[in-house]
This record gives C-alpha cells, structure tokens and sequence, in this order.
C-alpha cells in the first residue's frame, strides 16, 4: 500500500506539473482558469492520481502510526525530485539533492521502527 501511495503521488504531481507547465495561460486569481486548466488530460490525471493517493494514505493511517507514515512518504521526495529531473528536465541545485538525501535518510531511519506502536482503537477498549 506504501508504495502503491509512493507511485500515486509522485506521478500524480508529476502529471500535474507536466499539464500546467503547458497551458496557454498562467494561472492566477480568476478560478475560471483553474476551471478550464482541469480540462487538460495530464492535469485531470494528475488530480484523480491524487485523490487515490488520498485514498491509499487514509488506508495506511488505519493500519499504521502517523509517526511511522508520514515519515516513510517523505521518500515521495527524492521520487519528485527524480522525476522533476529527468521529465521536466528541472535543474535540481547539490543543496535539493543534499536536501533529499538528508529526507531519504530520515526515512530509513524511521523504516527500522514498528509500524504500530499504540494498537488499534478497539484493541484498546
């Protein structure tokens, strides 16, 4: 599920960078260009990507600690980065890299620990 959540939000923002990065016109404070932005097929990917990603994640926080969760996504981090680098062809700095790295890091260490440190809710009662 954690890396199904991974796939789904790293290409999701990926599809929605790719989208706007193409528009015709930049989007500002008129919300019909938002409207019509969601028109795009890589913008519209990117949103339904992201709300199953939404999905997955709700999927994990009921099996799993949010102290655990959240730090494991972070990998989505060096994915985004990844992607930003070689799709859109983004010149990513040695202090993003370091940056990610130092993400990356966090969630290995974060990888050695129990899922699960309370139970669940009902266990409890």
């Amino acid at each position: 599920m954690l890396l199904l959540f991974l796939a789904l939000r790293a290409f999701g923002n990926l599809s929605l960078a790719w989208g706007t990065k193409h528009l015709p016109e930049t989007l500002a404070a008129d919300p019909l260009v938002y409207l019509r932005s969601m028109m795009d097929p890589f913008v519209a990917l990117g949103i339904v990507m992201l709300i199953l990603a939404l999905l997955a994640r709700l999927a994990l926080l009921s099996v799993a600690d949010l102290s655990f969760i959240l730090p494991m996504t972070a990998i989505g981090y060096l994915l985004a980065a990844l992607l930003g680098r070689f799709f859109l062809h983004e010149a990513v700095s040695p202090q993003r890299w370091l940056a990610v790295a130092l993400i990356f890091g966090g969630a290995a260490l974060v990888s050695g620990t129990p899922q699960n440190t309370t139970g669940r809710v009902e266990d409890r009662k």
